[in-house]
Formats: C-alpha cells, structure tokens, sequence
C-alpha cells in the first residue's frame, strides 16, 4: 500500500506541475441570452454571475433544454487540483479534425432533458480551502433562487465533477451544515443536492500525507499550512468523513490505473457509504488512469446519466 500511495504521490506531483502557476480569474463579461445551440433541442447562457464573494465575481454557463420545465438540474464542476482549470473546460465544445461541432458537456446533457451547469469557483493558493466548497454551495443557492427563471425544478438538482471538481461535488451531498462554509448570498435557500455523480474524486485526502513532499506543494497551497501539522485539516475537507447512511444517492467513477487519485479512494468511500446504508455505486474503468475518452468516456456518460434518470427522473 505505501508503495502504491508513494507512486500516487509522485504522478500527483508531476500531474500537477504544470498547474503552479494558475491565470487570473478572467474578467467578467456581460451576461449573453439564451442561444440556440445548433443541432440540439438546448438553449445556452454564459457568464451568469451568481455571486460576488471576498471581491471576486463568480459566474456560471448554463444548458436549458427546449420545451415545457421545471427540469431537473445538474451543477458540474471542473477539475484542476483545485488551482487550475475553467468552468468553460465543461461548457465550451469543441472540433474534430475535419471541423465538425462537437457539444460540450453541459450541452450534452440539456440535451437529455436536464437544465445542466459549470460553474467557477475560487482557486487556490489565492483563495485557499474552504473557499471552493463556499461557491459551490453559492452556486446551487443561486440556481434554486432563480429557478423559475431557468426552468429548474429546485427538488431535483445533483452535483457532478471531475477530480478536484468531484471532491467538491461529494463535499456537496455529503457534507451538511459545517461551521465557515456559507458564504455569499441567497442565504435563506438551501444548497442541498439530490444525488451526486463522482468522476476519480479524491474522498480521503489523508491518503497524501503518506508523502511529505507532496503536502508541502500540493495540500499546503490548497489546504493552509496547518494542513502538515494537524490531521484535522485534511479530515474536516476530505468528504468521505460526511458519509452516512443520510448520504444522498451517489455513483462513483474510477480508473484502475489511476496513479494520480488511486482508486484506493473511492473504493474506501463506497465501502463506508454502503456500510453505513446508504445508496452508492462503484464503477471501475479497468485500465484506465486519471481520466479517460473516446468509446471509454461515451461509456460513462450513458452510465452517470442513468444514474441520474434514476435518481432525479424516477426512471428504472
């Protein structure tokens, strides 16, 4: 086992390298109507601000599918090691080689008759932890505020994310009330998620202690200083402390191969959630490491949607 967590350390170390140095936040741009997206029944608003905390102006991109809501609403959130990355990595499409349109994610699923979101967050060192999860409750806040607006049916919104955006998702189910992580406004709504979809999360961030480099580069920026010297730190972020048997529904999606978030992770939360009884599925991509495309991804996007029509769309 140390050996398999000294080989996470060292990928997590080279993995994130290229992050040290993340870009300003960009500048904020007048909020777009609604558009048509071409080739889908879904309409597209980007730069929505949703709420201004400590000076910084967060926004989201927003999918609506066409036709009669409230729909159920997915709130995604990008990965990054929590000091890189964009909302517009699950917002924004992209080409194949012979130019063709490809969706984005969020459009994909308004596609399948959800309202779908990316939504920014703070990044760290700038902003370090608790900052992320504050958005990303400010985020869901928001959208039941204006729910109406966006055809959303304010009972039935999940959260979903890739690497340190599913951490913040599990944080989002998992974790209830928790002393300095309400921040912003809309204060008065709830931030409560239905169910929550995982792609390779990190559920257990003690895990990363067993290498002390990589605290002190990696936890250290993210997590404070305090986050080398008291366990506590590191637990109170880690969402696998929050599971019980209140947990809501939650799939989990995890490469074999992972050498970056081991799958050693979601293996343990799953183990804990199901121990405690509540409802958790573990999909295992064998082979796969830190994130996955092609037949591999179109694969485990059928998977989480099932997983959502069930759980938000009363679908079996």
């Amino acid at each position: 086992m140390n050996r398999l967590l000294a080989a996470t350390a060292l990928g997590l170390a080279f993995a994130c390298a290229a992050l040290a140095n993340p870009p300003e936040a960009p500048a904020p741009r007048p909020v777009s109507p609604l558009r048509d997206v071409p080739g889908l029944p879904v309409k597209v608003e980007r730069n929505v601000v949703y709420d201004t905390i400590d000076g910084q102006k967060l926004m989201l991109d927003i999918a609506v599918p066409k036709g009669d809501g409230p729909h159920p609403c997915v709130v995604m959130f990008h990965g990054g090691a929590w000091i890189g990355g964009s909302r517009k990595d699950l917002s924004v499409g992209g080409k194949t080689r012979d130019g063709k349109s490809v969706p984005s994610a969020i459009e994909e699923i308004a596609a399948k008759g959800y309202v779908a979101v990316s939504a920014s967050y703070r990044l760290a060192p700038k902003h370090q932890f608790p900052a992320q999860i504050q958005d990303a409750r400010a985020a869901v806040r928001f959208l039941r505020a204006n729910a109406k607006d966006y055809g959303i049916d304010s009972d039935k919104i999940a959260s979903a994310g890739f690497s340190a955006g599913g951490h913040i998702a599990l944080l989002l189910g998992l974790a209830g009330k928790v002393d300095g992580w309400d921040a912003g406004g809309n204060l008065t709504e709830s931030s409560k998620v239905r169910c929550v979809v995982d792609f390779f999360g990190p559920a257990d961030l003690s895990l990363y202690a067993v290498s002390e480099a990589v605290v002190d580069a990696y936890m250290v920026p993210v997590f404070g200083k305090a986050s080398k010297t008291d366990p506590e730190v590191l637990k109170k972020a880690s969402p696998i402390t929050y599971a019980s048997k209140d947990s809501p529904p939650t799939l989990i999606l995890h490469g074999t191969f992972d050498l970056i978030v081991p799958i050693i992770h979601s293996e343990n939360l799953h183990k804990k959630m199901k121990d405690a009884g509540a409802t958790a599925e573990l999909i295992t991509v064998r082979g796969e490491g830190h994130g996955w495309n092609g037949p591999v991804y179109a694969r485990t996007t059928a998977d989480a949607l099932k997983f959502l029509d069930t759980h938000l769309k009363g679908k079996k």
